[in-house]
């Protein structure tokens, strides 16, 4: 059995994109601490915090989108 997923891309990204999501899922919280890690930059709390305008620029949308992409599915 095969199965695609796809997932939003630039332009979806909102300020506190999978806050409740975060919350509960022990992977998505996790997903978003190694991202931040990684990146050596709070990416989680621009993501649940903004300001929008940050969010927007492609070098943090980009990053956001694939974080919230790769916690979805890890979840």
């Amino acid at each position: 059995m095969t199965f695609t997923m796809l997932f939003p891309g630039q332009g979806s990204q909102a300020v506190g994109m999978l806050a409740s999501w975060r919350a509960v899922s022990p992977e998505v919280a996790e997903t978003f601490r190694q991202a931040d890690a990684v990146l050596g930059e709070p990416l989680a709390d621009l993501i649940a915090n903004g300001p929008p305008c940050t969010l927007d620029k492609t070098e943090y949308t980009q990053p956001a989108m694939l974080v919230a992409d790769v916690a979805c599915f890890r979840a």
